[in-house]
């Protein structure tokens, strides 16, 4: 059975769907597939099997495996995440997170392995490398205490008026 690999280059597209896809310097709304292969996109959603984006820009990527190359996600969800030279505010990988030298605002993942990456909050159960995290738990845990008393206070005192 021959495996159809669909290929565009330099052009714009709405949805593109396909069992093997290569996208290079094209701008797509949506990219639904098994392998996707990214190339100076921009895309509004990716969703496949196993995703590799170089230089790409993404509101949403979603895989089984998503390798991020010197590129941009708003929300990244995979099972396994590599991010290299790349930036994703919001990062959640169910087992395993590899980022080096890239920004990720919160990233959650049952295990983390960084170098020279900058995180706002990170969670997982082991995180391995050098990472500059802005909170941790106890941070964060404060920060919450702190935002929330505000918060309170403030309802307290538009009551009263």
């Amino acid at each position: 059975m021959a495996k159809k690999t669909l290929e565009l280059t330099k052009g714009e597209a709405q949805v593109v769907e396909g069992e093997f896809i290569n996208v290079k310097q094209s701008t797509v709304r949506a990219v639904e597939g098994g392998h996707v292969e990214l190339q100076q996109v921009g895309a509004l959603t990716i969703d496949g099997e196993k995703i590799d984006a170089t230089q790409g820009a993404a509101c949403i990527m979603r895989g089984r495996e998503l390798s991020l190359n010197q590129s941009i996600s708003a929300i990244s969800i995979a099972d396994d995440m590599f991010l290299n030279f790349s930036f994703s505010p919001i990062s959640m990988a169910r087992n395993n997170a590899d980022v080096n030298r890239s920004a990720v605002g919160v990233i959650v993942s049952k295990e983390i392995k960084s170098e020279n990456t900058s995180s706002l909050i990170m969670i997982a159960r082991k995180v391995e490398g050098n990472v500059t995290t802005l909170l941790d738990w106890r941070s964060a845990l404060a920060f919450g205490a702190v935002v929330g008393g505000v918060l309170g206070l403030a309802k307290i005192f538009m009551k009263r008026k």
